[in-house]
């Protein structure tokens, strides 16, 4: 039981290098650890409502990376693979800067990048004790659910009444503290600059995830605002940003034990996940996660190989399903190599150990705590596998099947005692603007190859009394042959060819619809889709009662521990060092890579390691510029352990004195389980020099007004 008790304190002690922090708690928090680390700023410089401060140099790109200021005229940089779909929107065969890379050496030539957008945080404030007034401890779970949804929409139209800022409310702790994010968004944002895909992406799938890496990950946009400096749509009349607060750049560098920090939009982590969650990410939902995306992955790589329209279209598709597919692999050797359930059950049971010890008596609070949460997982494994194959297998599979969903409003409308004539004619306004731009990028014999392969597999895997409606016909008429059924409906359907589409927009008929095979099936997946929804959240009602007790009793346990919550896409701050580490026995990792291993990894029949001939040039002639390190070597990727995930991508690397060093790409295969537990020895944020970024800039890409632009120390 001792053994016990001092791996539970190991396991849930939070370190100086773990953590996602709320700035707005920074000064209370970790201050005085971060200055005796190497901070040289104070918490007013990282966080203010008052002055700029760090936080305003800081935004979420598009939702779903991070990128920074490094300009008084709005530059951002951020990663190329954040970047990669705005590259491949604006290219073309004839120009193709996914391939070849793309900069501007004006504003004139900063290309739109259509649908992205940028959030600053404005402040954050803490609600909990609004939130929890008006919150009755005796509420059913769904009660309470639809109560905090009423009291959310209350306090964020209060917070942003007679302005133009957006506001969010999250929860934290599961539900045991809320916190309002104010934000200025911005939806004019425009593409500067990218490296070619054999810098900004070289070792493609091979190396991701891995170390040593030699990945110059990273693209530039810039912010446009309306002539009064505000946020405005896109327009030719817009101008650049004028920022607030923009970092610094550092050419100094930094060697071993150096303070860093980043700050940055975490997507999501599960640190708070009990050992039966765990086993049902384990079992159940990465392997299926893995088998589907394997499949989707050969389809899309044999088409995109035959023809380079093709390979643009699928481009981006190809590269977001194949980060994932690679993590979920290492996740699920991380959480076996790692022991991270058996991890798990000793928390849980010195946390039943202190619940029911005689000198605290706690059993008539947290008692069930954890029992809600084991009954949730009876049926929740099940479940959560189902929704898996419906979201990768059907929703994620073929784009048809989204596509043939959009029209289902439109089919319920027709349905209706008395249709709404002009809602009817909005739609089918809509439908048409959609479909002409489905049309544009929809490949006909690659979406048809993914139907049927995605079908079946959901045939073959998923039980029966899930199966959509359209899967007996399949059964019985094509005898199982999902891809003598895909010809066949392809061939017919209103909804794989824009021709036979807009006629059925202009004319739209119930029956025509419905009779449609392709229709049939999306309509029923999506029906399937928002049933299991329903069965689920259910269970999580369940569930997220007992976390909810979990996570106050331990906060009660541990009075003197500094508790952060799992990531939620809100800006957090990471700090630590920069430090290498050793995978396995008699192996050990140097904390940076240099110009010399992408000379040594060049494969030029190898398409993810082909080394441009400028690049080779330059390092032939050691012609790095003032971007070489002391020894004159030029430093290209770096290891720091700060605590980051998805979301974090493009997130900066600030040193000790608030100056830009580098720019956050990846996590390291060795600590994939990191997203459920921290793992202090392997756990490391792999990120590319900024020294490496300015040198491609200047030396390879020529464009020089971007460096002059920027404020380099």
């Amino acid at each position: 039981m001792i053994f016990s008790a001092l791996l539970f304190v190991t396991s849930i002690q939070s370190r100086a290098d773990e953590g996602m922090w709320l700035l707005n708690l920074i000064s209370k928090l970790n201050q005085s650890d971060m200055e005796a680390m190497g901070l040289k700023l104070t918490a007013e410089e990282i966080y203010s409502i008052n002055n700029s401060s760090l936080k305003d140099a800081v935004v979420s790109l598009g939702g779903f990376c991070t990128a920074e200021v490094v300009s008084s005229k709005g530059l951002l940089l951020t990663n190329h693979h954040c970047g990669y779909p705005s590259i491949v929107q604006n290219s073309t065969v004839e120009n193709d800067y996914a391939t070849n890379g793309f900069w501007a050496m004006s504003y004139n030539e900063e290309l739109p990048a259509k649908g992205l957008f940028v959030k600053f945080l404005v402040r954050i404030e803490d609600v909990t004790e609004q939130v929890f007034g008006k919150l009755d401890k005796d509420m059913t779970e769904q009660e309470r659910t639809d109560a905090l949804k009423k009291i959310a929409d209350e306090i964020r139209e209060k917070a942003v009444e007679g302005t133009h800022y957006q506001a969010e409310i999250k929860e934290f702790y599961f539900g045991n503290q809320y916190y309002l994010f104010i934000y200025e968004v911005y939806n004019d944002v425009r593409l500067v600059g990218a490296p070619p895909e054999s810098i900004g992406n070289f070792g493609g799938d091979t190396d991701n995830w891995m170390w040593p890496r030699h990945t110059g990950d990273f693209a530039m946009f810039r912010v446009y605002t309306g002539p009064d400096g505000k946020p405005a749509a896109y327009s030719k009349d817009n101008i650049p940003l004028e920022a607030k607060k923009w970092l610094p750049v550092s050419t100094k560098g930094y060697k071993e034990n150096d303070f860093a920090m980043i700050i940055g939009y975490p997507g999501t982590t599960n640190r708070s996940y009990t050992s039966h969650a765990v086993k049902g990410a384990f079992e159940t939902v990465n392997p299926a996660i893995v088998k589907i995306r394997e499949k989707k992955l050969e389809i899309m790589d044999k088409d995109m190989k035959s023809d380079d329209q093709i390979r643009l279209i699928y481009a981006t598709k190809y590269a977001s399903t194949a980060n994932y597919w690679k993590y979920f692999i290492g996740q699920n050797k991380g959480i076996l190599r790692n022991k991270v359930i058996e991890r798990k059950q000793i928390d849980e049971e010195n946390f039943m150990n202190w619940v029911n010890n005689a000198s605290v008596k706690k059993t008539d609070i947290y008692n069930d705590a954890l029992g809600k949460v084991e009954q949730a997982y009876k049926t929740l494994p099940e479940l959560l596998y189902i929704r898996t194959y419906l979201r990768e297998a059907m929703l994620r599979g073929s784009d048809i099947i989204q596509f043939a969903i959009r029209f289902k409003s439109l089919v319920n409308e027709l349905k209706k005692d008395e249709p709404d004539n002009k809602k009817i004619e909005e739609m089918k306004t809509s439908l048409l603007s959609i479909s002409e731009s489905f049309f544009k990028t929809f490949v006909v014999q690659t979406e048809k190859k993914l139907f049927a392969a995605m079908n079946e597999m959901y045939f073959k895997d998923v039980v029966k009394s899930y199966h959509p409606e359209g899967f007996a016909d399949i059964e019985k008429k094509f005898n199982k042959d999902f891809y003598a059924f895909a010809e066949k409906t392809f061939s017919t359907s209103i909804f794989s060819d824009l021709e036979r589409c807009k006629k059925f927009i202009n004319k739209p008929s119930i029956k025509a619809a419905e009779n449609d095979p392709i229709y049939k099936i999306a309509s029923s997946v999506d029906d399937l889709h928002r049933q299991i929804n329903k069965d689920i959240s259910t269970l999580n009602d369940t569930y997220n009662a007992g976390m909810r007790l979990y996570m106050k009793g331990l906060m009660e346990m541990q009075p003197s521990r500094k508790f952060y919550p799992d990531a939620n896409s809100t800006m957090r701050l990471t700090y630590g060092k920069v430090e290498g580490y050793f995978p396995a026995d008699a192996v050990t990792y140097h904390y940076a890579t240099y110009l010399e291993g992408i000379m040594k990894k060049e494969n030029p029949d190898d398409s993810e390691f082909i080394v441009p001939s400028k690049l080779k040039e330059l390092y032939t002639k050691k012609d790095y510029g003032r971007y070489a390190d002391k020894q004159g070597n030029m430093p290209v990727c770096f290891l720091t352990n700060l605590d980051i995930t998805g979301g974090n991508s493009g997130s900066p690397v600030i040193n000790g004195k608030g100056e830009l060093i580098g720019i956050a790409f990846d996590g390291n295969w060795e600590a994939m389980s990191g997203d459920i537990v921290y793992e202090p020895a392997l756990q490391r944020t792999i990120s590319v020099d900024i020294r490496y970024v300015l040198f491609v800039i200047d030396k390879y890409a020529g464009a020089t007004r971007l460096i002059e632009e920027m404020e380099i120390r």
